[in-house]
């Protein structure tokens, strides 16, 4: 089921090297660097045939889907369980303490694509996929009966963070081999089941927690992943062939790209912010007075607005562009951190406002990025494109939480420096996206990329 067939899909044309006359030589023409690079690292698009649909690509999105429910939707509940745990098993630690056990968790979870975006690119998703939900659901199963602060760090932090790697990137990834056109809006869908398991698996936790105490509810949401990746290892196919000469090392040359150097930073930007409302805004209404069952409620609330954040943007970016749907996203996030947040925040309706709007401007960045990798390179180099992009994205999101709880505790136990602080990311990351657009389409905002 692996094996691609050549006859069935058109391969990429081949390049000759630019050098291959001497100078002198008629017909000898100085090759622009621009041309040189596109040719060695597979930057021009080309003429490349998509199914745009079929069963086969549909069952792939269902099979991603199914896989980043497992994954993202894990990583999208971890305000719960970070919160349990800071009033439970770890209460004598301080909150910046504890954040270094999820940002180590969420870094690794993006580190580790310096590796699996190649392998990806060569060898296809099902010996990723595999050890993938496999140390998902040994790590859930630990996390159980963990009690100290090194068995978080151990089987959250580094297991899940590896595993959640090996499933998600896979999945996202696959995507892009069998649409183009309307890759925006097939990577949204397949997104939304990381914003749906952000609504169940926390609502599921908080109903467990008090019927049946940690350690089954943990194992529940254990058993409920396995069988979510059985799904995803069935269904997940690639349909190019591997790139020629493709190797599974990371090869940092092509930040030489200028626009996709420039995505990276916005990227990179964008991740440091979005993670920190994900993970303290359980704590940030515990701490301004709201209870504990409204406190683990916000969270889904949130998540509910990134389902739908994650899949009608991609049906969007599809005619406007993916690069400028992210950055009316990303001033969506803006606005609703500076003008909802930071003043009415501390109000039920505050707070819920800000929720629904970060909520649905994030979903559609978390789904729509990958697509602005995507914009910027051969289908058949996506892998390791991707892999580069968040390889230094991964150094964000581990700063990130403890940043954050260092934020907090130098302003005395309160929110706004914190707030502040999120809206300045994602500020810069709109005006980086933007600067990527110019150096490759030029400097006009209506043109559709």
């Amino acid at each position: 089921m692996e094996e691609t067939e050549k006859a069935d899909y058109p391969s990429l044309p081949e390049t000759r090297d630019p050098t291959y006359l001497e100078k002198g030589q008629v017909g000898f023409e100085t090759p622009q660097k621009s041309e040189i690079f596109a040719q060695e690292y597979g930057t021009l698009l080309g003429d490349e045939t998509y199914p745009e649909g079929g069963l086969r690509a549909w069952l792939v999105v269902l099979g991603s889907w199914c896989g980043l429910l497992a994954s993202l939707g894990l990583m999208n509940s971890i305000a719960t369980l970070q919160t349990y745990i800071a009033t439970n098993q770890l209460s004598d630690y301080d909150e910046g303490t504890i954040g270094w056990i999820f940002s180590l968790y969420t870094a690794l979870c993006f580190l580790c694509g310096v590796y699996v975006g190649p392998l990806f690119d060569r060898y296809g998703p099902k010996w990723l996929i595999i050890p993938g939900g496999i140390g998902i659901v040994a790590s859930i199963m630990l996390l159980s009966v963990c009690t100290e602060y090194w068995h978080f760090m151990l089987s959250w932090g580094i297991l899940n963070g590896v595993a959640t790697s090996l499933l998600f990137t896979p999945c996202l990834t696959a995507i892009g081999h069998f649409f183009r056109e309307r890759r925006g809006f097939a990577s949204g869908l397949a997104s939304t089941g990381g914003g749906l398991g952000g609504v169940a698996f926390p609502l599921i936790m908080q109903s467990l927690f008090d019927k049946v105490g940690w350690g089954w509810a943990i194992r529940i949401l254990g058993f409920v992943c396995l069988l979510l990746f059985t799904f995803a290892n069935l269904l997940v196919r690639k349909r190019l062939p591997p790139a020629k000469n493709a190797s599974p090392h990371p090869d940092f040359r092509i930040m030489k790209d200028k626009p996709f150097l420039l995505l990276t930073i916005g990227v990179f930007f964008l991740e440091f912010g979005l993670f920190i409302p994900l993970a303290y805004i359980s704590s940030y209404a515990l701490a301004n007075g709201f209870s504990e069952k409204f406190a683990f409620q916000i969270l889904p609330i949130l998540n509910a607005a990134s389902v739908i954040g994650r899949a009608l943007p991609g049906w969007w970016a599809d005619k406007i562009g993916p690069f400028n749907t992210n950055m009316i996203s990303l001033c969506v996030t803006i606005f609703a951190c500076y003008v909802v947040w930071l003043p009415f925040g501390h109000t039920t309706p505050g707070l819920v406002i800000f929720a629904l709007m970060f909520g649905f401007s994030t979903g559609n960045n978390i789904s729509i990025t990958p697509v602005c990798v995507g914009k910027l390179c051969h289908t058949q180099h996506y892998g390791r494109y991707y892999a580069t992009c968040y390889t230094v994205v991964s150094i964000a999101v581990l700063l990130s939480l403890p940043v954050a709880g260092s934020i907090v505790k130098a302003t005395g136990g309160n929110y706004w420096g914190l707030i502040l602080f999120t809206g300045l990311t994602q500020l810069i990351a709109v005006v980086a996206m933007y600067a990527s657009k110019v150096a490759s389409v030029g400097w006009s905002p209506w043109t559709n990329f």
